[in-house]
């Protein structure tokens, strides 16, 4: 006699949670790739916790006058900075960051582009579009880890 018994797995959210990890931990890059992106990330980190006090202090008021658009823009793209920055810090969320202030910058440097061209503030495009170069590119080189991230998500 044969018995036949359906078992089902119970996964638990820590389990889930350690499964993620475990896999973003196995998607990072080799260890001279990823040094090379943390040598960059941190600098980049830096930079724009400095753009992002700024804007949040109130030190760009001119600027965010200039386009328009009022002074929530200022907060918005300041909060914004500031969690990127702390993201590009984080290991498991640093590409995504990097996706983030990609996104963020190539906004900055529309606007400079085509709103603040006349300005004193047009020339910033030269500023905004190197960073908006250089965080697409460690987008790029985390990709494996954001494709990790995503796919722990939709689990």
């Amino acid at each position: 006699m044969k018995q036949t018994m359906k078992e089902t797995a119970v996964i638990t959210p820590a389990a889930r949670v350690t499964a993620a990890r475990l896999a973003i931990r196995a998607a990072r890059p080799r260890r001279l790739t990823s040094n090379f992106l943390w040598a960059v990330q941190i600098p980049l980190a830096a930079l724009f916790v400095n753009f992002a006090l700024a804007k949040l202090t109130g030190g760009q008021v001119q600027e965010f006058a200039d386009i328009g658009a009022g002074q929530w823009l200022a907060y918005l793209s300041g909060t914004a900075e500031l969690a990127g920055a702390i993201g590009l810090l984080t290991p498991w969320l640093a590409g995504l960051a990097a996706a983030g202030l990609a996104a963020d910058m190539a906004g900055a440097t529309i606007i400079n582009a085509t709103v603040l061209h006349n300005t004193t503030y047009g020339s910033l495009v030269w500023v905004t579009a190197p960073l908006c170069a250089a965080c697409a590119l460690l987008a790029y080189g985390r990709r494996q880890q954001i494709k990790a991230l995503a796919a722990a998500i939709r689990r």
